[in-house]
């Protein structure tokens, strides 16, 4: 039953399959006011009108009415109501499905899927929206798109990924997840697998790329007891653990060629057969997976089958380097601090702007887990939960010896505990006194001064004061940016 406080109304427009009564009913009892329409023409005042909520397109081969739908949605004025979409489709036919999604169908419907879940599933994303406008406020309209178990997803780059991962996760299309080490692949990996029908199912994974090849087959599709020596129970491999979810398998370029044709055989024929057994076993499971490696240039180096990779790839999706999406490196870095927090339950930390400024400068080559490592190194090097720029240690100078004053050697316990990142955030807030941090950066400014003068270059400087030219260079552009600085400094 929805949750909406009124019916959606919904117009149906299929001229392959009439809606009949016990549909319709069931529809109705899931929050839809559902009418049938026959004609363009009959669909498009009631569009234009801004009263429809959802349109419903039955295809054939080919998304020539979904177009038709489409482009009449679009010719309405910007500040209209505008219907999602949704399609029907006789049977399931991925190459229709795909058309009809990049087309902007938010969901594709086969009649063999005709279930009162698929279509709750289906319509969820709708009643939602329809929710929200309801309650919609000031600052509503400014939030970025709503988060799956807290990602963090606020560039303009990363929320356009997030909405194509929601509405592709409501297919029933196996889906190939592309991008460096690092950049996140398996949480995307799970935003699909929480957006999809399968959410309440369970999601494994497998990294493709950490086994021995003699065990990964057993891994993935099991045994029966006795089929080798030291079988002595049967075992469930991960296709089977995964039944009615998600199935991740990462790095699956480094997947050996003979196990690249049996997994190519099992997504083909949707069944598996256990080492040892001659009886095939069914699968219900959402297929995805992610590589960091051209799969086409492996493709030509014959290390990895064509066949399997246009069989994996109904649906690509890449998430770009951390440096190509820097919106959201600050709002990371803010959860990762105020998590630490929620879970020592110590004063708020501090980010000063210079630290922002190189965190935003730096180009982030190890992506989202170097940026984890940097924060984490920042809190075990910062006494006062203030992290500056010289508490910043990136992978390319890690002697922590350069990045401390003298003072600095001294540290108290600092309150950090690595498991911050699986604990609730709360939001941080300044506590540090202002007074106490400007006495601190005015004798800091005094020394470094101190120092040039009564050296010939900055390396002789640096040396004098315990740091590395890079940590003094660092120093010296924040110089430049206070009032009070000396010229000669600069």
């Amino acid at each position: 039953m929805s949750n909406s406080t009124h019916p959606l109304h919904a117009l149906w427009l299929d001229p392959f399959r009439a809606l009949r009564p016990q549909d319709q009913s069931a529809l109705t009892d899931l929050g839809m006011d559902v009418h049938v329409v026959r004609t363009l023409d009959e669909l498009g005042a009631p569009i234009r009108a801004g009263s429809v909520d959802l349109v419903v397109v039955g295809l054939g081969q080919d998304c020539e009415l979904l177009q038709a739908v489409k482009d009449l949605i679009d010719a309405c004025p910007a500040d209209s109501k505008r219907p999602s979409i949704l399609c029907r489709v006789e049977r399931r036919n991925l190459e229709v499905t795909v058309a009809a999604m990049r087309t902007g169908a938010l969901h594709v419907i086969a009649t063999d899927d005709w279930a009162v879940a698929t279509w709750e599933a289906a319509l969820h994303p709708v009643q939602q929206a329809d929710q929200d406008k309801s309650a919609e406020s000031p600052a509503a309209k400014a939030s970025p798109v709503p988060a799956v178990r807290d990602v963090i997803y606020v560039d303009p780059v990363s929320r356009n990924l997030l909405a194509l991962a929601q509405r592709v996760a409501l297919a029933n299309v196996n889906v190939l997840i592309e991008g460096p080490t690092g950049a996140g692949k398996e949480v995307l990996a799970r935003v699909l697998h929480e957006s999809s029908v399968v959410a309440r199912g369970p999601f494994v994974g497998l990294n493709c790329a950490a086994l021995p090849e003699h065990m990964m087959e057993d891994l993935l599709f099991g045994h029966e007891k006795g089929a080798f020596t030291g079988a002595v129970k049967d075992h469930r491999g991960l296709f089977e653990q995964a039944q009615g979810g998600t199935l991740f398998l990462d790095e699956i370029g480094e997947l050996p060629m003979h196990l690249q044709s049996k997994l190519l055989r099992v997504l083909q024929e949707r069944t598996l057969t256990r080492l040892g057994s001659e009886r095939p076993i069914a699968l219900n499971v959402k297929i995805v997976a992610a590589t960091n490696k051209n799969l086409r240039d492996a493709i030509v180096q014959r290390e990895f089958r064509e066949d399997l990779y246009f069989r994996l790839s109904t649906f690509k999706l890449r998430i770009p380097p951390l440096r190509e999406r820097q919106g959201d490196i600050l709002p990371m870095v803010v959860r990762m601090l105020a998590r630490n927090c929620a879970h020592t339950q110590t004063q708020p930390w501090e980010l000063t702007p210079d630290a922002q400024r190189a965190l935003l400068d730096y180009s982030w080559p190890g992506n989202v887990r170097e940026l984890e490592n940097v924060v984490q190194r920042a809190m075990v090097i910062s006494g006062d939960h203030v992290i500056d720029l010289q508490h910043l240690m990136f992978d390319d100078s890690m002697n922590p010896l350069d990045f401390m004053d003298g003072a600095d050697l001294a540290l108290p316990r600092p309150a950090y505990s690595p498991s911050y990142f699986d604990k609730p955030a709360v939001q941080p807030a300044s506590a540090m006194p202002q007074s106490l941090h400007a006495t601190v950066k005015s004798s800091e400014y005094s020394v470094i001064q101190a120092a040039l003068m009564e050296s010939k270059s900055r390396e002789e400087a640096a040396q004098k004061l315990g740091i590395s030219p890079r940590t003094l260079r660092y120093k010296l552009a924040r110089l430049r940016e206070t009032p009070d600085a000396v010229g000669s400094a600069a």
